[in-house]
């Protein structure tokens, strides 16, 4: 029996956040890859210049994701859920969802860093000029781009295994889950 103090649904903002980023992050993925694959024109520099605006999107979107996070308390794991999940399970759980929310920070930041030191500025839908997060440094730049992809492709390994773990709880362990996160339950 659910207790009145904990959920048994995340809350429609969550919700709402939630899928909002999804689709952000596996987007702005899929472009920020398609975009560096591209011959250096104006239209690879208008792409880095919509992928910036993106990533900056993500960071507002994950700061209130996280603030609402920390406001409102997550639905518990159903208690048979909990009791057949192996200790592993609930490690791995927990640390893939950490992991990600950091990961949210890290990989635009890292971006924002990046173009800062290398003298790009970073104008927020070509309006809002954004304060350099570093100083103009363009070594620091070469040490800071590798690692953005790094952490986008670490990022994108955490979205694959977080989808995997749905789709392992929706159509092996059938415990309805996915149901907590879908819009209109």
């Amino acid at each position: 029996m659910p207790t009145l103090d904990r959920p048994t649904s995340y809350t429609g903002t969550a919700k709402a956040l939630h899928w909002l980023l999804a689709v952000s992050l596996i987007g702005l993925i899929a472009f920020g890859w398609y975009m560096t694959g591209l011959p250096i024109s104006p239209t690879k520099l208008k792409f880095y210049n919509w992928h910036k605006w993106a990533g900056i999107t993500i960071l507002v979107l994950s700061v209130a994701r996280l603030l609402w996070r920390l406001t409102h308390r997550p639905p518990a794991l159903p208690d048979a859920m909990q009791a057949a999940m192996p200790a592993w399970q609930r490690v791995a759980h927990h640390g893939v969802h950490h992991l990600m929310y950091a990961l949210f920070f890290l990989v635009p930041l890292m971006g924002w860093a990046m173009s800062s030191a290398a003298g790009f500025p970073v104008v927020w839908f070509g309006v809002l000029e954004l304060p350099d997060f570093v100083a103009k440094n363009p070594e620091l730049a070469e040490v800071l781009k590798p690692w953005h992809g790094r952490l986008a492709w670490l990022l994108t390994a955490l979205i694959v295994l977080h989808v995997a773990a749905v789709i392992k709880h929706q159509l092996i362990d059938r415990d309805g889950l996915l149901g907590r996160m879908l819009p209109g339950r």
